[in-house]
């Protein structure tokens, strides 16, 4: 016993605990301190899963009621009231189908390749607040990082097409990889106009700038809005900077008319070709997690983020003030938004053609990046202007 007690009086000041064990004292019932932080991560990680596992059943129950309405018939009817039971069915029979490897295809990089695209949206949904009071990360940097983030699926799609093994899927990664350079900056870009008009990156700062106002006329959208700060003068450009952001995220999304890389009329299934069971869902996973995510972030910074009369209600100014009951409305009112703008997505998909190769670049380099350069000089000529007379 005196050599383990001569070996904890060397370790230092950070055994309080071991020296009352080696003197008898009973041991307290306590926590490890890296347990703590290990546990919030589980509990963190398992809502995202569930967040986005949630997004892919209504997002893909969605897809086929559009789409069935729109070419004046059902959809899915039998499993289920109006289908609900429909994505369910269709997740355990990908669960139970067989993974296939084709003979040819690198395994590491053909297995690692679903998991990369669905871990990227995973780490960036991470930053999209649920409600004012809660949050995973509350990052001061949040566009800037979902951008970064997001990016990175397309390394995974590359990856999964160069590993398959097949020219099919070869072809759809390469045209993923041209099409996401040439739309990455007008995105990134247009977003820009929302930015200088808010002074924020952050998502939960740039809906509390947009605050009062009933819960819709402070929103950012509009010439003239009447927000916590009484009336004031709106931007212009905010609204074809939203009609660009709209056009990029189709893009970005892999959504039609810009669905080149998987355009299953030409490339059988495009990178998808060679993948089957969870794998081939992990991709479905993440493209309408990118979705909901993406309107999300629009709603943010051009329609009021958490704002609407349901907030207005129960926020502080409001009808009844309540704070529960005003998170509840807030993580109501931005759901809504985010699979509202689904819906438009959707509606486009099932109305518009899809372009050639070359149309895809061209509305990319030739159109939307110098339009969202104009909108960005424009914004900031108006903002100056705004700060020079009023000051």
């Amino acid at each position: 016993m005196g050599f383990l007690q001569e070996k904890v009086a060397e370790l230092g000041s950070g055994t309080n605990l071991i020296r009352e064990l080696l003197a008898g004292a009973p041991r307290p019932e306590l926590v490890p301190d890296w347990a703590i932080p290990l546990t919030a991560v589980f509990i963190g990680v398992g809502i995202l899963l569930a967040i986005v596992s949630l997004c892919a059943m209504f997002g893909t129950w969605l897809e086929r009621k559009v789409s069935g309405h729109i070419q004046c018939r059902y959809g899915p009817m039998r499993a289920g009231w109006h289908g609900w039971l429909q994505p369910l069915a269709d997740g355990v029979k990908l669960l139970l189908k067989e993974d296939l490897i084709p003979l040819g295809a690198d395994r590491v990089l053909f297995v690692i390749a679903p998991a990369l695209v669905l871990s990227s949206i995973l780490g960036a949904m991470a930053v999209m607040p649920l409600a004012p009071d809660f949050f995973f990360a509350d990052a001061p940097m949040g566009v800037f990082l979902i951008l970064a983030l997001t990016s990175t699926t397309t390394i995974g799609v590359i990856m999964a097409g160069w590993a398959s093994n097949s020219k099919w899927s070869l072809y759809g990664a390469m045209r993923e990889a041209a099409q996401v350079v040439a739309y990455e900056i007008p995105l990134g870009v247009s977003l820009l106009v929302p930015l200088m008009v808010a002074g924020t990156f952050n998502l939960s700062e740039a809906s509390a700038g947009q605050a009062g106002g009933f819960g819709i006329f402070g929103w950012y959208i509009w010439p003239v809005g009447f927000g916590t700060e009484g009336f004031s003068l709106g931007n212009p450009f905010m609204i074809p900077a939203l009609v660009l952001v709209f056009v990029a995220v189709l893009a970005e999304t892999k959504r039609a008319p810009f669905d080149l890389p998987e355009t299953e009329s030409e490339l059988v299934a495009g990178f998808l070709t060679e993948y089957s069971g969870i794998r081939w869902s992990f991709f479905f996973m993440e493209e309408y997690a990118a979705m909901f995510l993406y309107c999300v972030v629009a709603s943010f910074f051009f329609l009021g983020g958490f704002n609407s009369p349901l907030t207005w209600v129960f926020e502080d100014g409001g009808l009844l003030p309540n704070v529960f009951l005003f998170n509840v409305m807030a993580f109501v009112t931005i759901v809504v938004k985010g699979f509202l703008g689904m819906f438009v997505m959707m509606w486009v998909r099932w109305t518009l053609p899809r372009l050639r190769i070359d149309q895809v670049m061209t509305m990319g380099y030739k159109y939307l990046t110098p339009l969202s350069l104009l909108c960005v000089l424009g914004a900031g000529l108006w903002e100056w202007g705004k700060w020079m007379i009023v000051g």
